[in-house]
Parts: C-alpha cells; structure tokens; sequence
C-alpha cells in the first residue's frame, strides 16, 4: 500500500487516502506480459492515427467520434441521454422533446472541444483542468457544486446515499489536495515513461485525488485523449476509453481499489493497456467501414443523379450532422426550399435517409448507414448496467 499512499485517520472517525506522488516507488515491472500489452497497444493506436489520416474531411468524423464518446462516458455518470438525442438537441437548439440530462452531453462535447483548441496555446496543467470542469458543470446537475474550482471539504465515493463512515473509498482531505495536485500537475509533464503507462498513471492518480465535488469521472476521462492529442500520437481526438470502461465498468472499479489498497499499479496498466487496443481496433474498424461507405453512396449518388453536385455536397454534409431537417438542407447547402426538399426525398428514395417522424410537416430525416457505425447494440437504451459509484461530500450531495 505505501507503494501508492496511505490511509491516514482523521478528525470524524474515518481513513481518508493520502498517495504518493508518481512515478511509482519501486517503478512498474514491465514484465512480459505487461510488455507485450503496452507493445499491441502502441501498435493499435499507431493503425488508428495512420487510417485517420486518410479520411476525407476528417473533422467531420470526429466531431462525431467526440459525441459518441460524450454519451458513453455521461452514461457512466448515469444518465440516459442517447447519441440521437444529442443529434436531436442540436437540430432543436430550444431542446423539446430531450431528455433532461442532454445538457450534459453537450457539455462534454464542449469540453472536448475546449480543451483542443486550448492545448494550441496552453499545456495540459492545472489550470486547463479546471477550465474544462467549469464548462462540464455549467447549467448542469452539479453546477451549484463550484464548477472550476477544486473542493474545499472532504467527498467519498460509495453507493448513493452512503455515509462517510460506509464509503467505499475516501480521497485525500482537502487541506492535502495543494500538495497532492501540485505533484500531479509535475507529472503531467513526465517524459520518462512510456506514453501509455503515463496515461494509465494519470488517469487512476486524478481518480484516486478527486479534487472536485463533481465530475471527476468524466474529468478523468478526457485526460487521456487530450493527453494523447497533446504529445501527437494521436494527430486526431479518436481514441475514447469510456466504450470500454462502460462494458468493463465492475472490473474498472476493482482495478482502482487494487491500485490503492494493494499498491497493484501493473494489474491496472494491464486492465487500461487491453482498453486501448481494443478501442483502437474498434475505431480503426469504424474509420475503415465510413471510408468504404462514403465511396459507395458518392458513386450511388453520381449513377443515380447525374451532374449533380448537391447530392454529393449534401451527402458530405450527413457527415457532420446525420440527422436534418429539410430547412437545414436548405440554410447548409444556400438552395431553395423545393431544392432542398427534392434532394431529401430522392436520398429517401435511395435508401440514405429515413424520415423518423411521421408527420406532414417539420419532418426529420436519419442518414441510418452511418449512425448505424456509432451504435453498437451494447450501448443502446434498455441495456442494464451496474450502479455507478457516486461521489458524495460532506453535505451528502453525491454525484
């Protein structure tokens, strides 16, 4: 346990955990497994980044691969919203007919976003950390629990409604989080390890701390991708673990705890390092199929609308925004209503759009090829999952 921290009493009866600051003491075996673990790993992100880069337009697809990854790992937190009704919220900017918790979809994509552009002219720091978690929790359940700024009094996690003194897990106390974060914040620009040891490390040392009252999950969660776009392994933001991490969540969980109780750094790395292979196999196979795909409906529009560009530019535009309604055909390709309606009607036709409605006027149409690659069934409403593991503080909030 002294590996990674300690459990130090404190005033109130409880254990509260205190780590160490990284890199691990004694440093992680990379033994042969976990070797050949970090080897695939790398290889797979390395086939990832090389079929990316052959997509055409390719910030249409990630805007894409940023929504799904902001449903997954909301989903996690415990809500219900879909990738269809962060689609739907985005037709509809009053947001009718959404669920509530859409709002923090958005955010996340948002953040995503945010946190992009701005490691163009600020490092991944501290400071960009709690950037990110003011856009998270703006407008959103939690935005009353100081968005931006680190705790000021003790959290736990454990299940909702717990007590302190039945929490699963108790991070540091918030008097430790000026020393434990400024360790952190140091090993965030740690250059001896291997990348993806250094990822995994990050992300179970931010868990373990929770410096926020809310939103470390997800917090947590973009840190890897921003960690790999930042030192360019990834020339784009494709790689998302939540696809994993939601399908393994128990294990997840488990793998932390060991990481804290038992000082098992290397059972984690192995757990993390299988996510990124098989997310990275995954993501290559999604690139690949829309690569395939889009030339086949460019060469179905070209036989079936002769000379017509506006078929081709709105099929570019099903890209960026799969489900539209025929004004959006409209203001997006700058043609006339008729036009625009034509254009849809004869996508319908071809079986590329699907109106998913039923009504006669303000009708809404589903480009289904391609959502159909971001919609694995495992993750479809309906599917039961464990309970997340809420964070709770001393008020009895939790997450």
């Amino acid at each position: 346990m002294m590996r990674t921290g300690e459990y130090l009493p404190q005033i109130g009866g409880y254990r509260a955990f205190i780590p160490r600051p990284l890199p691990p003491e004694p440093p992680i075996q990379l033994d042969s497994e976990l070797t050949r673990l970090l080897s695939e790993a790398d290889r797979a992100l390395g086939r990832l980044d090389g079929v990316a880069s052959i997509l055409p337009n390719p910030n249409l697809f990630v805007a894409m691969y940023v929504r799904q990854e902001a449903v997954l790992s909301s989903q996690i937190e415990g809500t219900q919203s879909t990738l269809e009704d962060v689609l739907q919220f985005e037709l509809d900017a009053k947001g009718h007919e959404t669920p509530s918790d859409v709002a923090e979809v958005v955010n996340y994509v948002q953040a995503m976003n945010y946190g992009l552009e701005r490691l163009t002219t600020l490092p991944l720091s501290l400071r960009l950390i709690r950037e990110l978690h003011a856009i998270l929790l703006t407008g959103v359940r939690g935005g009353e629990r100081t968005p931006g700024e680190f705790r000021r009094n003790q959290n736990w996690i454990g299940p909702a409604g717990c007590s302190i003194h039945e929490a699963t897990f108790i991070p540091p106390p918030a008097e430790q989080l000026p020393t434990v974060l400024a360790d952190f914040e140091r090993f965030l620009h740690d250059t001896t390890q291997p990348l993806l040891i250094h990822c995994g490390l990050v992300h179970a040392q931010f868990e373990t701390i929770h410096p926020f009252i809310d939103g470390n999950g997800r917090v947590g969660r973009l840190l890897i991708t921003l960690l790999l776009c930042e030192r360019q392994v990834l020339q784009l933001p494709l790689l998302y673990l939540s696809y994993y991490l939601k399908a393994h969540r128990a294990e997840y969980y488990d793998r932390l705890m060991a990481v804290r109780n038992d000082g098992n750094w290397e059972g984690w790395l192995r757990f993390f390092l299988r996510g990124i292979t098989e997310v990275s196999q995954a993501a290559t196979t999604t690139a690949r199929a829309i690569l395939i795909m889009r030339e086949e409906h460019r060469q179905l529009i070209a036989a079936r609308m002769e000379g017509s560009t506006a078929g081709l530019r709105l099929l570019d535009q099903l890209f960026e925004q799969p489900l539209l309604t025929v004004r959006l055909v409209e203001e997006r390709l700058g043609c006339s209503y008729a036009t625009a309606a034509k254009l849809v009607e004869a996508f319908v036709q071809f079986g590329l759009l699907r109106e998913t409605t039923g009504w006669q006027r303000n009708r809404r149409f589903r480009y289904d090829p391609y959502l159909s690659l971001f919609e694995p069934s495992l993750y479809r409403p309906g599917t039961v999952l464990p309970p997340p593991a809420h964070t709770q503080n001393a008020e009895g909030d939790y997450d």
